[in-house]
């Protein structure tokens, strides 16, 4: 991943990282990586409750942002507060895309889009891999 200069409230080296996590977390939350579509475990998920990013348990998405938009990855409408995410502008693949990662890690999410017109209140997909995050279904 590319550094982006910020101090993150929980801060880790590479080897902490990879004794915390398995290798397939590790290469998408600390590599920037993408799980293949429609095999994540919350891809299809409707379970009422809160996603919390993988690596550091902060709380980033709420089951009624997410939304079944049939690209195969898990996708919500808008993150649970703005300071929990942080945006980075990725070039990567030839094109112009948002990276999306957790505000208190600095972990790889995904990536939000806007403008593609799905119905829901703002506009944006939040296109978020399902190994990065963790369902804490409501009690």
């Amino acid at each position: 991943m590319q550094p982006t200069g910020r101090t993150y409230q929980i801060t880790k080296d590479d080897t902490d990282w990879r004794e915390q996590l398995s290798p397939q977390e590790f290469h998408v939350l600390r590599e920037a990586g993408t799980e293949a579509p429609f095999v994540g475990e919350y891809t299809d998920t409707t379970t009422e409750g809160v996603y919390a990013c993988r690596a550091c348990g902060t709380e980033l998405f709420r089951s009624d942002h997410k939304f079944a938009s049939h690209c195969g990855w898990p996708s919500f409408y808008s993150p649970l507060a703005e300071d929990r995410v942080e945006y980075i502008e990725d070039s990567t693949l030839g094109m112009k895309r948002v990276e999306v990662r957790c505000g208190n890690c600095g972990s790889h999410l995904g990536h939000v889009f806007e403008g593609e017109g799905y119905d829901t209140p703002t506009d944006q997909r939040y296109c978020i891999n399902s190994i990065s995050l963790t369902l804490q279904p409501k009690a």
